[in-house]
């Protein structure tokens, strides 16, 4: 079964993510959050080290799959067989090939989830009946929340954007076709949302996400996966520091202030840089 990509809409968000963090005025401790270690997972491959926080909340059948294939060594040693430059690299299959699978049965599609006033979106842009923000570090686009009070379970709609660094399951022609292989984003594609679910973001290691070797597919050697673990279950003595910029924080409202008076016109959710630490 060959995974790939469909391309039915134009891409609309083209910025970069993940850019440097505002240098004039450093955070302070009260500007951090800490992730849950259980929704992160450290990728180690053959160009470094790439940390991606899981989105459960959004994606929570394909956040237990991934991480129940991390903790059984499944991925570990992997290739990233299908990479195309300022799009995305893609691994996950035994078979390296784009053609195989784990052998859980496939996924459901989770390509939108149900957003309430409970769930912990920070909202930085509003425009035309649409919120985009963040789910811990998954940028998202919604509905407004305000429609929630006229629907029957009190949700609107929402969507992961496909900004740089977001990482999204491969799948088929058909929408329940995805199982263990996924794709880590090199740039951004506004075509994805809602035809692909995504399931995380890179943190850390959008440097590496793009050194990874390209090719369609790759030419041998290929870069590899060579260890993938959830970070709750690495040992204390080895176990990175993970701190992220909270989106509810002072410093992060200026930042994304900067962004808007740099920008000025067609801002989007992409171009909110989101600063990690890691060490």
């Amino acid at each position: 079964m060959k995974f790939a990509f469909l391309f039915l809409l134009a891409c609309l968000v083209t910025a970069p993510a993940l850019a440097a963090a505002n240098k004039s005025v450093p955070p302070t401790a009260a500007d951090w959050r800490t992730p849950d270690p259980q929704n992160v997972l450290v990728i180690d491959t053959s160009k470094g080290r790439i940390i991606v926080e899981m989105a459960p909340q959004a994606a929570p059948l394909t956040v237990a799959r991934v991480r129940d294939l991390a903790r059984a060594g499944f991925y570990d040693g992997r290739a990233f067989f299908r990479v195309i430059d300022d799009f995305m690299d893609q691994t996950g299959d035994p078979q390296d090939n784009g053609q195989g699978g784990s052998t859980q049965p496939n996924l459901p599609p989770e390509f939108t989830f149900k957003r309430g006033s409970d769930m912990p979106v920070v909202v930085v842009l509003r425009d035309a009946g649409l919120e985009a923000g963040f789910l811990g570090s998954l940028p998202i686009v919604s509905q407004s929340i305000d429609l929630a009070a006229f629907t029957a379970d009190q949700k609107v709609k929402a969507f992961g954007a496909f900004c740089p660094g977001v990482a999204g399951m491969a799948r088929a022609e058909a929408e329940d076709s995805a199982n263990s292989q996924f794709f880590l984003m090199r740039g951004s594609a506004a075509s994805l949302a809602q035809k692909y679910t995504p399931w995380g973001r890179a943190i850390s290691g959008l440097d590496v996400i793009r050194a990874i070797k390209v090719g369609e597919p790759v030419a041998p050697p290929q870069d590899t996966m060579t260890k993938v673990r959830v970070l709750a279950d690495i040992p204390p003595s080895e176990r990175p520091t993970v701190r992220v910029i909270d989106p509810r924080s002072l410093w992060f409202a200026a930042e994304v202030a900067r962004v808007r008076k740099e920008k000025l016109v067609g801002v989007s959710i992409c171009d909110i840089p989101l600063t990690a630490d890691v060490h």
